[in-house]
């Protein structure tokens, strides 16, 4: 789309919603995006000594697939 065709895409959307209503809308969005990098660098690091190998993982999913297949 051309430069043309975004301005009366924004004048439409000026028209319908209004500024006042755009303002507010823009600061949720603003306010949710900082919420957001907030929660994210608030999160504490994975111990790494938690995190298990990915053969490891795929061994106990065989076993519980082995055992419902056992009781059923």
């Amino acid at each position: 789309m051309s430069i043309q065709h975004w301005l009366i895409v924004l004048v439409v959307v000026l028209l319908v919603f209004g500024t006042k209503k755009l303002r507010h809308f823009g600061e949720d969005v603003g306010a949710a995006i900082k919420g957001f990098k907030k929660g994210m660098s608030d999160q504490p690091a994975e111990d790494p000594s938690s995190v298990k190998p990915i053969d490891e993982l795929s061994h106990t999913q065989d076993r519980v697939v082995e055992d419902k297949s056992k009781h059923g």
